[in-house]
């Protein structure tokens, strides 16, 4: 599905509703028993991200059901990631077990050796698309060339770029690429240091709210789906814990598809910003209710966007694509989840 759009603050305070199985790639990591021996955790600390293009992340923070389902025995520490590049840069540090990235970002870190496997889909969104300033005279892909960009890489924008640029018959080398997180490229967009964004939702649906930025270009088919990751080192100590979290995580699903205005508050506490915009954030561009198994679906798209890294050159060469494919997805703690041993 192919579509584009141009979000006015009219649509987006009005917007106030929200609306894949196989498994593939399994990964390697031992498997152990899941629930906790009588002798307690399989560690005394979790570090864990929350992310505020991941809503489920900020619900479990918000509720402390990881804190109420160890009763204190483990110290839960959790730590923001401002992007799927930070989450993948702690993943790899060792800094925390288990992070949110796109999917796509998850490919990459795989595909370049960082030994995290995905335990959970904690959403399909639509959570990428292409900007200009408010008053640009631009309206299409094809007119970006020669002009400035900012995206950041390893992340799902930066691939939404990518994918764009090659349906509209451009590269890379036609652009000139700005590499700024997030928050820095809504904020350069807005003062016209760069003449479009590849921006990431909150900041996304904010920058058309408040500053009049435009969409140009909006394709649900080039944004990866929501991943949850954790380091293979994690898996192999704390299957426990591991489990302990997609438990905590499906039970999070369900309150938001329940409680989709208790969620849209969560978000607007942590991303600062206007409720109006976290409840279209939700609404419109976040879909929660889909299979959290790691499978096909998710094995789908990233194959189409695997040749893209190579041709980039983001990853070296197809064949660590291919080999990552194979071993990035971990379904069996999703086959397992169980929201009801979460309180």
């Amino acid at each position: 599905m192919t579509r584009t759009r141009s979000l006015s603050i009219v649509a987006i305070l009005a917007t106030a509703a929200i609306a894949l199985t196989g498994c593939a790639g399994e990964g390697s990591a031992v498997q152990e028993e899941a629930a906790p021996t009588t002798e307690g955790w399989s560690s005394d600390v979790l570090n864990i991200d929350f992310a505020t293009y991941n809503p489920l992340s900020l619900i479990i923070k918000d509720q402390g059901w990881l804190e109420e389902a160890t009763g204190g025995d483990v110290t839960v520490n959790w730590i923001q990631s401002a992007g799927s590049n930070k989450a993948n840069e702690a993943l790899r540090a060792g800094s925390i077990d288990v992070g949110s990235t796109a999917g796509s970002a998850a490919l990459l870190a795989r595909s370049n050796g960082s030994p995290i496997q995905v335990i959970d889909i904690y959403s399909q969104p639509n959570w990428a698309a292409l900007l200009v300033p408010a008053g640009s005279s631009i309206t299409d892909v094809s007119e970006l060339t020669g002009k400035s960009v900012a995206a950041t890489k390893g992340t799902d924008p930066y691939f939404f770029l990518l994918q764009s640029l090659a349906e509209a018959g451009l590269s890379l080398s036609d652009v000139n690429v700005q590499n700024l997180q997030h928050a820095d490229g809504k904020a350069a967009l807005e003062s016209g240091a760069v003449d479009a964004w590849s921006g990431l939702d909150p900041l996304l649906s904010t920058s058309v709210a408040l500053a009049g930025s435009k969409i140009i270009y909006d394709n649900i088919d080039f944004n990866s789906y929501g991943f949850l990751n954790a380091t293979e080192t994690f898996l192999e100590k704390s299957p426990d814990l591991a489990q302990l979290v997609v438990d905590a995580y499906e039970k999070a699903r369900a309150y938001a598809i329940e409680n989709p205005e208790e969620t849209a508050a969560i978000l607007a506490e942590v991303a600062a910003i206007d409720p109006a915009i976290a409840t279209a954030v939700i609404a419109d561009r976040t879909n929660l209710e889909v299979d959290p198994i790691p499978g096909k679906a998710q094995i789908d798209v990233l194959t189409v966007i695997g040749p893209i890294f190579v041709e980039s050159g983001d990853v070296a060469s197809q064949d660590l694509i291919d080999t990552a494919l194979d071993s990035l997805l971990n379904p069996t703690f999703a086959e397992k989840a169980d929201p009801t041993r979460i309180g």
